[in-house]
């Protein structure tokens, strides 16, 4: 063999051996860039389950705050409501007719009666004459005399001769007494 047949037969093993080495990094540098673009596309995944999961958690106090400022936005028209209610009631109460008030004005003289035998008998002005014709009809009554007008929409407030023990029977205390024990009713019949 000669020279020349020799270096052919190098430069021949070398073109091989670099073709060999140029397929072996090709399919190096395939496999590197795969693993990456998987990294990759496992990091976008992440990065998009954790945009997500942060979108409805945001979207969830979001809707959560509406409801809660819708609530209590609800509960306090309701409570004004019910405040309306109440004064209504209590306005309505003290313009009974007459013949209503006189009932009522003696039947809360009875009451009172039972527990203050003596004692001053307070109205509003307008029902202190009507207590005055009540109390001088009544010998129930005969231990009370007739006080001073009070500030109440109606009904009575009489206070023992010592001073001692007052009795609040207005329309007022009793609508409210009357009104605590009867507000979840009242709230369930007007907002169903």
């Amino acid at each position: 063999m000669g020279l020349e047949a020799v270096v052919n037969e190098i430069r021949e093993k070398g073109r091989r051996e670099v073709e060999s080495i140029r397929a072996e990094t090709r399919v190096e540098v395939e496999k590197i860039l795969k693993e990456a673009q998987d990294h990759a596309a496992a990091i976008k995944i992440a990065a998009q389950e954790e945009v997500e999961r942060t979108a409805s958690h945001i979207v969830n106090q979001e809707t959560s705050a509406a409801n809660l400022a819708v609530k209590r936005l609800l509960l306090n028209a309701q409570k004004d409501v019910l405040d309306q209610v109440y004064s209504t009631s209590l306005a309505a109460v003290g313009e009974l007719p007459a013949e209503f008030q006189e009932k009522a004005l003696t039947s809360l003289l009875k009451r009172a009666a039972k527990e203050v035998r003596e004692g001053v008998v307070h109205a509003n002005e307008r029902d202190l004459q009507l207590v005055r014709e009540i109390i001088s009809r009544h010998k129930d009554f005969s231990g009370y005399t007739v006080g001073s007008p009070v500030e109440i929409p109606g009904g009575i407030i009489v206070e023992s001769k010592d001073g001692d023990l007052q009795i609040d029977y207005s329309y007022r205390t009793l609508l409210e007494e009357v009104w605590e024990s009867c507000l979840k009713d009242v709230s369930e019949i007007l907002f169903k």
